[in-house]
């Protein structure tokens, strides 16, 4: 089985630099974001307060979460993500869902049921999993372990520039705000928080393309060569 693990803060490049990373390997790409995010998404779409860890729980056991490639569709995706046979590749990066992920992410119940899927995921191999969590729980067995980060300023002008041509009407300083109070949640959470994994190399992405960071994880990191062999 050979995973490589990448996390990092939201908006920090890390599931950018993996899918450029995955397509140089030629290994397949996972964010498993996205499947707290079809859990947040089902909530929202069911009138489930996402303050109600239970209920939240609950609805987690009970979807049908896939994700397949983007296939020949010209709308910008990288994969195609299915919540109960749906299409919500793009549902999933509404400004109600970016909100609301970090409390449905919180739950124990909910991060145990998805941590099992990614984790047979995994078990396929040759596999690029970005998440938050990967390294320190989901595949702490990875050989190599990556934590993508940048500044909250530089975050949130990625995300006020994705949300913009997606057609949302967004201020910055509240993505600014809402970037700096999701990594206190992140980080402060009870199970599995946000934090680089023992061994992890750190890499910011500040002002440097997600190129120039894959050119130098290929460059400087043995241990890819040696997955390749």
């Amino acid at each position: 089985m050979t995973v490589i693990a990448i996390d990092g803060p939201a908006a920090s490049g890390k599931s950018t630099v993996g899918r450029m990373l995955a397509e140089a390997l030629d290994y397949l790409f996972l964010d498993t974001g996205f499947m707290y995010r079809a859990v947040t998404l089902a909530a929202l779409w069911q009138g489930i307060d996402v303050m109600d860890e239970t209920a939240v729980t609950t609805l987690a056991h009970t979807l049908d979460i896939d994700i397949q490639p983007a296939g020949t569709a010209t709308d910008g995706r990288h994969y195609t993500a299915l919540l109960n046979g749906q299409d919500v590749t793009w549902d999933l990066r509404t400004p109600a869902v970016d909100a609301n992920v970090s409390q449905v992410s919180q739950y124990l119940g909910v991060r145990q049921e998805m941590v099992a899927r990614q984790r047979a995921f995994g078990q396929r191999g040759h596999v690029v999993m970005v998440g938050r969590d990967i390294g320190t729980v989901v595949m702490t067995d990875a050989p190599l372990k990556l934590f993508i980060t940048a500044s909250p300023a530089e975050r949130a002008r990625r995300r006020w520039r994705d949300r913009q041509a997606q057609g949302h009407t967004t201020d910055y300083d509240a993505i600014l705000a809402d970037v700096v109070r999701r990594d206190g949640l992140d980080s402060g959470r009870e199970h599995s928080p946000l934090r680089p994994a023992a061994g992890a190399v750190v890499l910011d992405t500040t002002g440097r393309p997600p190129e120039v960071i894959v050119a130098e994880i290929l460059a400087q990191f043995s241990v890819v060569d040696d997955l390749l062999a």
